[in-house]
């Protein structure tokens, strides 16, 4: 889970925590972004995936 500093009721619920420091509540979602990515580029090196070149990627998108 992610949450903010001082947060400790968060730890009876989840086995692991990432802390972001506190700020305007319009601010969370960029602090959040980065722990995010980089929690999803670990996992997908652990499962040996390339997340350089995700399945089912195309390299253009046509509207019609």
């Amino acid at each position: 889970a992610i949450a903010t500093e001082g947060n400790e009721e968060i730890k009876k619920m989840v086995e692991d925590v990432i802390y972001i420091p506190k700020t305007l509540e319009i601010l969370t979602p960029v602090l959040s972004v980065i722990p995010l990515q980089l929690f999803a580029y670990y996992m997908s090196v652990s499962k040996g995936i390339d997340p350089d070149y995700p399945r089912n990627l195309a390299k253009a998108v046509s509207v019609e």
